[in-house]
């Protein structure tokens, strides 16, 4: 076992840094920018994203940058509890409960502060374009 010693240098773990300095290029979160009036204009079909992923797709907001984010945020979630669910007889499933829970929590505190924050662990999964 490698014990560490003073000043020695550690890698962080991809994920867990703020930036993702550590990952490569192609694993690195895709970024998408918006202008703020999009963002006010859109802001309520992003959070309804959070309850019902699809609503801002069948409204004006079908084109903006910042609501179809925030749904497909909102349906990665969706997936992850039906993950959940087909998998909580084998134990599995309860775990991902809670996980599934605090990603919604936060892709709501995103959506509501006019944020567009990938999720943590399933974020850079782009379904709807």
């Amino acid at each position: 076992m490698h014990k560490l010693s003073v000043g020695e240098n550690i890698e962080p773990i991809g994920f867990l840094t703020e930036g993702y300095s550590s990952m490569s290029e192609d694993k690195a979160p895709k970024t998408v920018s918006v202008s703020k009036e999009e963002i006010e204009k859109h802001k309520t079909m992003a959070i309804l994203a959070w309850f019902i992923f699809f609503i801002p797709l069948l409204t004006d907001a079908k084109d903006s940058k910042y609501a179809k984010f925030h749904a497909n945020q909102s349906l990665l979630v969706t997936l992850l509890y039906l993950i959940a669910g087909f998998t909580s007889f084998l134990l599995i499933g309860f775990l991902i409960y809670p996980v599934a829970l605090v990603l919604w929590v936060i892709g709501i505190l995103s959506a509501v502060n006019g944020e567009m924050k990938r999720l943590p662990l399933i974020g850079n999964i782009d379904i709807i374009k």
